[in-house]
């Protein structure tokens, strides 16, 4: 499709949005989300088979706003690209169906793109083409992951990701001991602007002895939220006031300051001189303040795409679709399946 004008819709339905985005050679013409996040609240988490059943019912209301706000027909669509992994399995598997069926309906090609390199394409939308070299800073509720991307069609490293629990889930965990409605991260990010980040030093997983060597690249929040329980308690068995917005600043600067020193460590180590963040965990105030500071401290161009590209969304994976399609990748196979765990190096199959 290289040297032609090319038009790529993307289905994304990997948790819980359904999100339809088209891009028309590299211009974001839609990007249309539905959620079914609002049913969740009670239960402090995801439901996989709620979020099934939302995007059967959002599939089709989604796809004709976006091709109405798009201003096309689906007759001026060129291809389909789909979220086939990682994510969850029934959730994955509806918005793959519906992909094919259209791929197959209009005979174009099929592309199933994964959703972790996604959360990176989607900043060429805003900021323009990426470097030949550059790292990515993947955070959300279920990842938390640096890539060394050579190409984002289909060239990226994975240095390293969590052992445990991912940032986003981290906040959710102690978003629920500070008594927060879920999602708590928002409401942490909140809250912490209003603490003082230097009243409680909570502790930063890996950092010390020979943990710093072997897992260079490699997050692990699960002390951390041990560490925030523990001090909670602490507190409540001697009486003393549970300072919220506090342990809010403590804790996020916790995990920010490990994210972002990781990150532009990656940047130096590899040579490059742009850092990439994406996922919905990247919304979160502290972060993009602080990896914009200690990159331009040393020198290292920091893109953050703007808040409405941060969670789940079909501009993402149109994005992706679009920069594979046109650099020449033969198309998926129209038996393709989901892959719950993809590989974060396989951008696509």
């Amino acid at each position: 499709m290289a040297g032609v004008s090319t038009t790529v819709l993307g289905i994304e339905t990997s948790c819980d949005e359904t999100g339809i985005g088209i891009v028309r050679d590299g211009e974001l013409l839609a990007d249309v989300t539905a959620t079914s996040m609002d049913e969740y609240a009670r239960y402090g988490g995801i439901i996989p088979e709620i979020a099934s059943r939302a995007h059967l019912q959002q599939m089709v209301p989604t796809l004709k706003a976006a091709l109405e706000k798009a201003g096309v027909g689906l007759g001026d669509l060129d291809a389909i690209a789909v979220t086939a992994g990682p994510g969850l399995i029934g959730s994955l598997t509806v918005g793959v169906s519906a992909a094919k069926s259209l791929a197959l309906a209009l005979g174009i090609p099929l592309y199933g793109v994964n959703h972790i390199i996604g959360h990176l394409a989607v900043d060429q939308l805003a900021s323009g083409p990426f470097p030949e070299s550059f790292i990515g800073l993947v955070v959300s509720g279920g990842h938390s992951s640096i890539l060394h991307v050579r190409d984002i069609a289909g060239d990226v490293t994975e240095l390293g990701g969590t052992l445990d629990d991912a940032a986003g889930e981290a906040f959710d965990k102690v978003g629920r001991l500070l008594g927060l409605p879920y999602p708590g991260g928002p409401h942490i990010d909140r809250l912490s602007r209003t603490g003082n980040r230097d009243a409680i030093r909570f502790p930063r997983g890996l950092e010390g002895g020979k943990n710093k060597a072997r897992h260079r690249y490699d997050f692990s929040f699960s002390g951390l939220k041990t560490a925030v329980a523990r001090y909670i308690e602490g507190l409540e068995e001697r009486g003393e006031e549970v300072n919220v917005p506090d342990i809010a600043a403590g804790f996020t600067e916790a995990i920010t300051d490990t994210l972002t020193d990781k990150a532009l460590r990656a940047c130096e180590d590899k040579g490059c001189d742009t850092l990439v963040v994406g996922g919905g965990f990247s919304a979160n105030s502290r972060l993009r303040e602080l990896a914009a500071q200690r990159g331009a401290e040393r020198g290292i161009n920091v893109r953050i795409p703007a808040l409405r590209y941060c969670t789940d969304n079909g501009a993402m994976i149109a994005a992706l679709g679009y920069s594979v399609a046109v650099s020449g990748r033969a198309p998926s196979s129209l038996d393709i399946t989901v892959d719950t765990n993809m590989p974060l190096d396989l951008v696509a199959f």
